[in-house]
């Protein structure tokens, strides 16, 4: 199932560096992915390490010594460490109440939602942030449009992928 939840236990299994044929086919993958220029975000001289993970099929992407992607079941996923892509993102914004069931891995619901930036469709990554601070918490996959979003008052309307807290976010820590 494309961009389900990230759950990974135990941690680092090995870490290796790319060679120059892998970075090239890494940093074009990433750039066609998410629609931006990685070497004008990122600099043109970028060391990628890759970190294989124990329990699962998933590898976190390491560039520059920051921990950026996530590549689970053929998808690259950003990590909230992405700034740079995750505030290019559209936006979901949400009420407070709704943040600590988010961040234990909810998926985020109709009711919670306060306001909406950007435009996206049904399978598009976006970013939720809480409405107070404007802080980036999760990045989750649309399971409706902008559109449609924006006149629900009831269900599920995103599915949560990664979240402050989450098992990545603590492997992220090893790294």
């Amino acid at each position: 199932m494309p961009y389900a939840n990230l759950y990974i236990v135990g941690g680092v299994k090995s870490r290796h560096l790319l060679k120059s044929k892998e970075k090239r086919a890494l940093i074009k993958r990433v750039s066609e992915a998410f629609n931006i220029d990685v070497k004008s975000v990122l600099g043109e001289e970028m060391e990628i390490e890759i970190a294989e993970l124990r329990e699962k099929k998933a590898l976190i992407i390491v560039i520059n010594g920051r921990p950026l992607l996530v590549e689970t079941n053929g998808d690259l996923i950003p990590t909230l460490f992405f700034v740079e892509l995750v505030e290019q993102l559209p936006k979901v914004f949400v009420d407070m109440g709704a943040i600590p069931h988010i961040c234990n891995g909810a998926d985020i619901m109709a009711p919670g939602v306060v306001k909406v930036e950007g435009k996206f469709e049904e399978g598009d990554l976006v970013v939720v942030l809480d409405e107070r601070h404007n802080k980036a918490i999760a990045v989750a996959k649309a399971l409706i449009s902008s559109e449609k979003l924006k006149g629900l008052k009831k269900g599920k309307v995103l599915k949560n992928i990664h979240y402050i807290g989450d098992s990545i976010w603590k492997t992220i820590r090893e790294i």
